[in-house]
């Protein structure tokens, strides 16, 4: 049997048991040599520098350490980094790739709670729950049989900002629901749109169209505010914005401008800045659905992070190409 490599935990802490609770931990060990109780949190840290100095494979999750040149110093047997949450631009630099050191996500695993999310408030929004709900709360009492005009999730037009991971997975999920998606992002073309099975749309046209849009591209310079005063003006009125990806996508000084007039309404899971300052109208807003950063991986789901990392360690430990790891040319353009 080859001998493991060394490998060790770079995260917050307190997050290592909930991403790799003791079955995982069990099967990580089988691929690795790692000490469960040994958690890097700053790697300028003397008790770590031995640790270090002898890593192959670094685990990481959120709150790693970022990993300058003084960092992969410390580490000159690092070979591959196995991250066990979605972005990495967080903590990589330049450095890591220069060194030719491999970096693996567990991109693909966080999109699917986050797809869930947003099929949740997509259906949710087209029966108006939200405003219904409210409504029932300070009148205590409905027109039973009535039927309430203009809601319903029949034929409703769904369009979906940016083909990353999560608006894939998001189109897969929305096929079994009588909804009709449309697509809208640079990078996909009318052939790469037929076989995901939508339609394809400029930005202006599927703003102009949908009756629910809900975002999945990823911050950069070029995304920043990508939905304005502008933007949101071609929004038909009585439809609803969603947004799970980051907040620096929306305007939310135009945003909220838009919601004080009743147009239209806003679900978002992200804020710009996040957390929102107390005083923000968004929270007091009747058409604002407002949630504190919970479809990414949450509870439970975290596990799944963690079985990512464990199987892509047995490929590694077994000489084989990792399945998920990250293209240095399209880290610019993605989460």
């Amino acid at each position: 049997m080859p001998e493991r490599p060394q490998a060790l935990f770079a995260m917050a802490a307190r997050n290592v048991p909930h991403v790799f609770p003791p079955e995982l931990l069990a099967r990580l060990c089988e691929h690795v040599e790692i000490d469960p109780g040994l958690v890097a949190q700053d790697f300028t840290d003397p008790r770590l520098r031995e640790p270090l100095a002898r890593t192959e494979v670094l685990i990481t999750g959120w709150g790693c350490p970022r990993l300058d040149a003084a960092a992969l110093d410390a580490a000159p047997e690092l070979r591959a980094v196995l991250h066990a949450a979605g972005s990495v631009k967080g903590f990589t630099t330049p450095e890591v790739w220069r060194r030719g050191i491999v970096v693996s996500s567990a991109a693909a695993a966080n999109a699917l709670p986050v797809a869930e999310y947003t099929l949740a408030m997509i259906l949710l929004a087209g029966k108006d729950v939200f405003a219904q709900r409210d409504l029932l709360r300070t009148r205590r009492t409905f027109p039973y049989g009535d039927l309430v005009p203009g809601i319903g999730n029949h034929g409703r037009r769904v369009g979906i900002v940016g083909a990353s991971r999560v608006g894939r997975r998001l189109i897969e999920l929305l096929r079994p629901h009588d909804l009709r998606a449309s697509l809208a992002d640079p990078y996909v073309d009318e052939a790469e749109a037929a076989r995901l099975g939508v339609p394809l749309l400029s930005l202006d046209d599927l703003l102009r169209t949908s009756e629910i849009v809900t975002l999945h591209a990823p911050q950069t310079p070029e995304t920043r505010h990508l939905v304005g005063a502008r933007e949101l003006a071609l929004m038909p009125t009585g439809s609803v914005l969603v947004n799970t990806a980051r907040g620096a996508l929306v305007d939310h000084d135009a945003l909220t401008a838009e919601l004080r007039t009743g147009r239209l309404s806003a679900v978002l899971d992200v804020t710009d800045p996040e957390p929102l300052p107390a005083d923000s109208p968004l929270f007091d807003l009747p058409n604002a659905f407002v949630t504190p950063h919970l479809a990414g991986s949450q509870g439970n789901e975290v596990a799944r992070l963690g079985r990512t990392v464990v199987e892509e360690a047995g490929r590694l430990s077994a000489g084989d190409g990792l399945l998920y790891a990250v293209d240095r040319a399209e880290l610019e353009r993605t989460a």
